[in-house]
């Protein structure tokens, strides 16, 4: 779900959090996205449950994915750091919206940055590149992936703000309501 903005007393920012939960990001069951990712989305913050593809320089299983009911869930898509050519685009961020995905995390390119800016979903990844990806119809979802050296797996939860993304085993925002129309 996106969140309330970043300064709201009723929401914890990542640095708070990583703050709140030390013992977690010592154990490793807090994680923090190296500072690789930038937000291409137009929301600035979001939260919710992770869904896992892996798939390099092929956006079919991310559009077929994004085609499903989003539930306020998040997309962690590693596509290997590829910078030849964009798995996201601004039909995808629609797509992503309509069907109420939280956001996207993409270990790799997005593309019409005009465009997925209008998206109400948050959209991070390493940089943008005008190349669309193939087609082929290759990838795996819901196993395990590397997002830039952090293990991510299918089911955990995830907060980002523009001061980071994390991963956790845990919902470290219970309670929180989404800002945006149910």
């Amino acid at each position: 779900m996106a969140l309330p903005k970043s300064n709201s007393p009723a929401v914890p920012t990542t640095p708070d959090l990583c703050d709140a939960h030390e013992a977690a990001l010592l154990e490793g069951r807090l994680r923090v996205l190296p500072p690789v990712f930038q937000n291409y989305g137009g929301a600035d913050s979001m939260h919710g449950r992770i869904v896992t593809l892996k798939c390099f320089e092929d956006n079919s299983l991310v559009r077929a994915t994004l085609e499903t009911p989003g539930e306020g869930r998040i997309l962690f898509v590693d596509g290997g750091g590829s910078d030849r050519c964009a798995l996201v685009g601004g039909n995808l961020g629609q797509l992503a919206e309509r069907n109420r995905w939280a956001g996207i995390v993409v270990h790799g390119c997005v593309r019409d940055v005009g465009e997925l800016i209008e998206s109400q979903v948050g959209i991070w990844a390493i940089s943008a590149h005008p190349r669309k990806s193939f087609k082929a119809g290759s990838g795996q979802r819901d196993l395990p992936i590397d997002m830039a050296g952090v293990l991510v797996r299918p089911g955990e939860w995830c907060v980002a703000d523009p001061d980071g993304i994390l991963v956790s085993d845990a919902n470290l925002i219970s309670g929180v309501k989404s800002t945006k129309a149910q």
